[in-house]
C-alpha cells in the first residue's frame, strides 16, 4: 500500500507481519508509525543510518536486522534473463504471478525447500509505465548454498519483470546479499536500517 513517506507491505511471516518502507525517513513520521504500531511483529524500514533512526522510535521498538543496504541494478531485457532460468541437475524452479506480485521458487527432486524469492514492479501498472521493480524475501536454505541457486532466482524474477515494462529494480541486502548481488551488477545506493516492534524471531 503506497503512502506520502513510502509503502506499507503485508509480509504475513512470523515475527514479520507487517513492513512499512520509508523513502524519506524523518523523526515526526517515524515516532507517528512507531507510536501507532503496538503489535509485535512489525518492522520498519528506512533509508537511514542505524544512529539517525534510533532515537526516533517509540518505546517498544529496536534497532533489528543487522546492517542492510539499498541496492539499485538495471534490469536485463527479457530475451537475456531467460538464458539465466535452467535449474541445476536435482532442482525444480516453478514461478507463478498473483495480485501482481511474481514468485520463484526452487525445491529439490523430492520437494523440500532449497531457494526462493519475490518482485513486484511498481507504478502505473505494467504495460503502463512502470519502470520499477522491488525484489524481496531472496533466501537459498544453507543446505543448498554455493550451487547458484540464488542467481538462478534473480534471473528468473529480474527477467519476469523485464517482461513487465520494468528496465530497473531495488532491493534490500545484507551483507552477504550485498556480496552475491554486486557479482550481479547490482550498486549499494544507501544505507538501510531496520527496527522492530517486540523480540527479534532470529535471536530466539
Amino acid at each position: 500500500m503506497p503512502h506520502d513517506w513510502g509503502f506499507t507491505i503485508d509480509v504475513g511471516l512470523h515475527g514479520h507481519v507487517m513492513r512499512h518502507v520509508l523513502h524519506s525517513a524523518d523523526e515526526a513520521t517515524v515516532r507517528k508509525l512507531t507510536e501507532h504500531a503496538t503489535a509485535p511483529g512489525v518492522w520498519l524500514k528506512a533509508f537511514v543510518p542505524p544512529e539517525t533512526l534510533e532515537p526516533w522510535l517509540a518505546p517498544g521498538w529496536h534497532l533489528a536486522g543487522g546492517p542492510g543496504y539499498l541496492m539499485s541494478a538495471p534490469l536485463p531485457t527479457a530475451r537475456a534473463g531467460r538464458a539465466l532460468t535452467d535449474a541445476p541437475d536435482g532442482y525444480r524452479l516453478d514461478t507463478w504471478t498473483r495480485a501482481g506480485v511474481t514468485r520463484a521458487l526452487v525445491r529439490t527432486a523430492n520437494g523440500a525447500f532449497a531457494a526462493h524469492g519475490q518482485i513486484a514492479v511498481t507504478g502505473p501498472g505494467a504495460g503502463a509505465g512502470a519502470v520499477v521493480a522491488v525484489v524481496d524475501q531472496v533466501e537459498t536454505d544453507p543446505a543448498h548454498q554455493r550451487r547458484g541457486l540464488g542467481r538462478l532466482v534473480m534471473g528468473r524474477l529480474t527477467a519476469a519483470a523485464a517482461g513487465q515494462g520494468a528496465a530497473a529494480g531495488v532491493l534490500g541486502a545484507t551483507p552477504e546479499g550485498r556480496a552475491l548481488y554486486e557479482t550481479m551488477g547490482w550498486r549499494t545506493v544507501a544505507a538501510l536500517t531496520g527496527a522492530l516492534r517486540g523480540p527479534d524471531p532470529s535471536e530466539a
